[in-house]
């Protein structure tokens, strides 16, 4: 759990040790509180003294005096210091907790009885019934966990399966219809036409390349992930664009798209916005379904969707050197990662490979990576390689002290090591620490102080230092990594374009060509 630390409490160590657990003091805590930052829920809980109620920092609840107010590090120990439960808010259901992980069980639960034909027979009230809760409860769960109804993501495997059943079988249509949950040829005909543009006789009869690109549009669950504005999409577009592995990633026509793996099973992630609906619509394609639901929230970390920027904004705006940055770039988001261990290596092959991380990158994957099983996906064609394959691949073209940190990247993954028990790894610099603790852990409070950029923006004394950056970024804290992206986004402003944001910050954020 994290350390409630006394006021500007600065944490010590260097490192991969320093990453996991965010330091928390108490200044950091009552701001936290006061912007309701749904990043800190569950990583802290307030108790309020003249109620003797504890809630969670996201509670809507009016904003109790600071003189009575006490901060614990679990719910268990609110309760232990005679503390209840708020009713608004439900602290005991904070993420982390086994109320929260309940629901999202019960959300996996939900994906693998449709996955076994739960909707085949009956509708979504016997499905509830199975699960121990009612419809609209069951509704509820999906919308929080999915972005999804649980109605729309059976429509995409009943369509997925009777496209399957069409073309690997000899079954008649009437036998489809009923095996992929249709209760008529007629609601099965309908459907497949509005899904793929097709009959379902013209659908069978059709090459394997041209049901192959139908089944990429048709095939896919969509989930609309919403976001409180402003959200500024283009500059985070941006940022990915510049660090783009070719084969693993992509951004085309204003789409981020890359290649996944989840428990073997390979997939397809695409992410729009919608700026209308304030809301990222996210396209999955993978074959297990019960994968849904952690794809889902990793897409969340990964485009910071649960940042109030209204707040974090509200708070930097009087602070040193940010009031005009924050006028100047409304809605700028932490560009986070797929994967703690891919961000890994692509931050350590960016320090360490001056002008060559993207083609080493690249290298990389190729040689590594398994090829992607899923077809018609565009330029995608390669899954980033795993820890397995890594820990054991011979790297002798990325030189001994690379090679070295790439290894101890993979063993410390394979080893099943949680964010608080990674160790040092040997090559790995502090600024790089700190860059992938703000991108892979979701560290809204890490800051690369040895940054050079960052040193140069800042203003400071010539030689600026690490310690006098430090100094002045305390004022800016619980949110030290978003005034380095602002101050890394006026870096970029300032070349002849106005453009360029996702290059310059990779080249400061892990070295001369950060991925």
């Amino acid at each position: 759990m994290p350390t409630i630390t006394s006021e500007n409490g600065e944490p010590r160590g260097s490192g991969w040790s320093t990453l996991p657990t965010m330091q928390l003091s108490v200044a950091i805590c009552d701001r936290a509180r006061m912007a309701r930052d749904a990043r800190f829920d569950g990583r802290f809980f307030i108790a309020v003294l003249s109620t003797g109620v504890y809630c969670r920092p996201i509670c809507p609840s009016p904003h109790a005096r600071r003189a009575n107010v006490r901060y614990f590090r679990s719910a268990d120990e609110a309760v232990t210091a005679g503390f209840r439960a708020c009713l608004r808010c439900r602290p005991e259901a904070a993420p982390g907790t086994p109320r929260w992980n309940g629901t999202a069980s019960t959300v996996s639960r939900a994906l693998r009885l449709i996955e076994e034909g739960a909707l085949r027979d009956r509708g979504l009230s016997d499905l509830s019934r199975r699960l121990g809760v009612g419809a609209r409860q069951l509704h509820r769960l999906f919308s929080i966990h999915l972005g999804a109804s649980p109605t729309a993501v059976a429509k995409t495997w009943r369509l997925s399966f009777a496209r399957r059943l069409l073309r690997e079988t000899d079954l008649p249509m009437a036998n489809i219809a009923l095996e992929a949950g249709f209760r008529t040829v007629r609601r099965f005909n309908d459907a497949i036409r509005s899904g793929y543009g097709r009959t379902p006789s013209q659908l069978r009869r059709l090459p394997d390349a041209d049901t192959d690109a139908l089944a990429a549009a048709g095939d896919a669950y969509v989930a609309r992930l919403a976001y409180r504005a402003a959200y500024d999409w283009v500059s985070l577009l941006e940022f990915l664009a510049a660090r783009a592995i070719p084969g693993v990633e992509e951004v085309v026509a204003g789409a981020y798209r890359r290649t996944i793996s989840y428990e073997g099973r390979h997939g397809v992630l695409e992410v729009r916005h919608d700026r209308r609906s304030r809301a990222l619509e996210v396209r999955v394609r993978i074959a297990d379904l019960a994968s849904l639901l952690p794809i889902l929230a990793r897409v969340r970390g990964m485009f910071d969707l649960d940042a109030d920027t209204t707040a974090i904004e509200r708070h930097l705006s009087h602070q040193p050197l940010m009031g005009g940055l924050v006028r100047r770039y409304p809605g700028l988001r932490v560009p986070g990662a797929w994967d703690a261990f891919e961000m890994s290596v692509r931050a350590v092959l960016g320090e360490s490979m001056t002008g060559g991380a993207g083609a080493a990158l690249c290298a990389l994957a190729r040689r590594f990576g398994e090829r992607l099983s899923i077809p018609n996906a565009g330029g995608l064609s390669f899954v980033f390689p795993s820890a397995e394959a890594l820990a054991k691949a011979r790297l002798a073209e990325l030189g001994s002290d690379r090679a070295r940190s790439v290894r101890s990247l993979a063993k410390i993954a394979l080893a099943g090591a949680d964010e608080e028990s990674l160790q040092d790894v040997p090559g790995v610099a502090e600024s790089t620490a700190q860059y992938v603790a703000i991108r892979a852990f979701r560290q809204p409070d890490a800051f690369p102080s040895e940054d050079p950029v960052l040193l140069r923006a800042a203003g400071l004394e010539d030689p600026p230092t690490a310690a006098s950056l430090i100094a002045l970024a305390q004022r800016w804290r619980p949110w030290r990594a978003y005034a380095a992206l602002f101050l890394w986004r006026q870096e970029a402003g300032r070349r002849p374009s106005g453009r360029g944001f996702g290059r310059v910050a990779a080249k400061v954020s892990s070295g001369p060509a950060a991925p």
